[in-house]
């Protein structure tokens, strides 16, 4: 690794990483609700030596580790909420951190609180291997709901901290991400008129309308990218009102539709082709009326702190010929590591530093991307400290 030369975990290190992955899979967390899982992250942050360990206004939990030299700040982040788990559908207790067969078994385990775990512990392991002679500063950040919204409550970390290099930790089979699949979530409405059932002709059918637009919106062709591949387009759900409608033809419909988002893509650009579909729908048929845009979504923090979003989470792709790629891949392969460049389907909170704001970003993680949200989702214990060990491995490349 350069000067510093490759650091090795101990085997207390290699157990403190086990220990912090399971200490935050037992204090749970969905969007929302993740105080228990950050005042973890805060304990770990004191007991190994940070300089600063906060939680944010978000909620986010932020520990901060402070170089010799001015240098650049380096930011590691990964999400601290989870989706839900049914206990009943597990083989084993999906908040008890279970241990076994070289496993540790839990929500969040593989998404992502086991790639948490590995760089709260390889930040201190770094700094103290090379008595802080490193440029820059470290900001290790446990943040909030981005389960519902991708990046929006990473926004503290970027105001307080301006990183100049981010870090995504979520699952890449250990190799190095260098863009994303972006995401948007779009509401498309049929407007109708309300008669009894009984006399359906003195209506106007919302549903029928919808049946209508929804095999029009289906002939839109999505473009394609070599590396980030389909901009899929997915029905995911349909509501009528009134509901239920009992003898009552609707007078409204509403579809959501998911959008995964390529590089370039902007709020314009995706709405232009379902804007000009339904135009062309509603002139040849009087009886369908529409309207179309992207959702919005409020919600509470668990500090009371509001955030809302617009639900349009941008793509991001690197070259890999950047710098920062180049030497964050030399960094491992200086170490034994052998990572392949690839990109991440799934949209991530690299959304925000790289999709919008355009900060260097690379994604990095244990355990495997479908993984994520299963039942019995587990990460294998061998993955979570080689995570660790290629962290620190990272971190003395990135901060020569």
């Amino acid at each position: 690794m350069g000067s510093y030369g490759k650091i090795a975990l101990t085997h207390e290190d290699e157990e403190t990483v086990i220990r912090i992955c399971q200490d935050l899979i037992r204090a749970k967390g969905g969007s929302g609700h993740e105080e228990a899982a950050g005042q973890v992250l805060v304990s770990y942050y004191r007991q190994l030596g940070y300089d600063e360990a906060l939680i944010d206004d978000y909620g986010n939990a932020v520990g901060v580790i402070n170089g010799n030299r001015p240098g650049k700040c380096l930011v590691f982040d990964g999400h601290i909420d989870t989706v839900q788990a049914v206990e009943s559908q597990w083989s084993v207790d999906p908040f008890g951190g279970v241990r076994k067969d070289g496993r540790i078994y839990g929500r969040g385990t593989s998404d992502m609180k086991g790639a948490i775990a590995a760089f709260t512990l390889a930040a201190p392991v770094f700094a103290r291997a090379c008595g802080r002679d490193f440029h820059g500063k470290i900001v290790v950040a446990g943040t909030v709901q981005e389960e519902a919204y991708e990046g929006v409550a990473s926004v503290g970390i970027n105001d307080a901290y301006h990183p100049d290099l981010v870090i995504i930790g979520e699952a890449s089979d250990m190799n190095l991400k260098i863009g994303q699949r972006g995401r948007a979530e779009i509401l498309v409405e049929t407007i109708g008129t309300t008669a009894h059932s009984a006399h359906p002709e003195r209506g106007n059918n919302a549903i029928l309308a919808m049946c209508k637009v929804i095999d029009a919106i289906g002939r839109i062709p999505t473009p394609e990218d070599p590396k980030l591949h389909k901009g899929i387009m997915v029905l995911t759900d349909i509501i009528s009102e009134p509901f239920p409608a009992k003898s009552c033809v609707p007078y409204r419909c509403l579809a959501t539709y998911d959008r995964r988002l390529l590089k370039g893509e902007t709020r314009e650009s995706v709405l232009a082709p379902i804007s000009e579909a339904l135009a062309a729908l509603e002139a040849a048929d009087p009886t369908v009326r529409t309207k179309v845009s992207y959702a919005h979504e409020t919600s509470r923090c668990y500090t009371g702190k509001t955030i809302s979003s617009e639900k349009f989470f941008p793509a991001w792709l690197f070259e890999e010929s950047e710098g920062f790629v180049q030497t964050a891949l030399a960094g491992l392969r200086a170490d034994g590591f052998d990572p392949l460049l690839s990109v991440y389907d799934f949209c991530t909170n690299g959304s925000l530093y790289a999709g919008e704001l355009g900060i260097p970003t690379l994604g990095f993680g244990p355990s495997r991307e479908d993984l994520a949200h299963s039942v019995d989702e587990y990460i294998e214990i061998g993955e979570l400290t080689k995570a660790a060990a290629c962290y620190v491995s990272v971190l003395g490349a990135l901060t020569k």
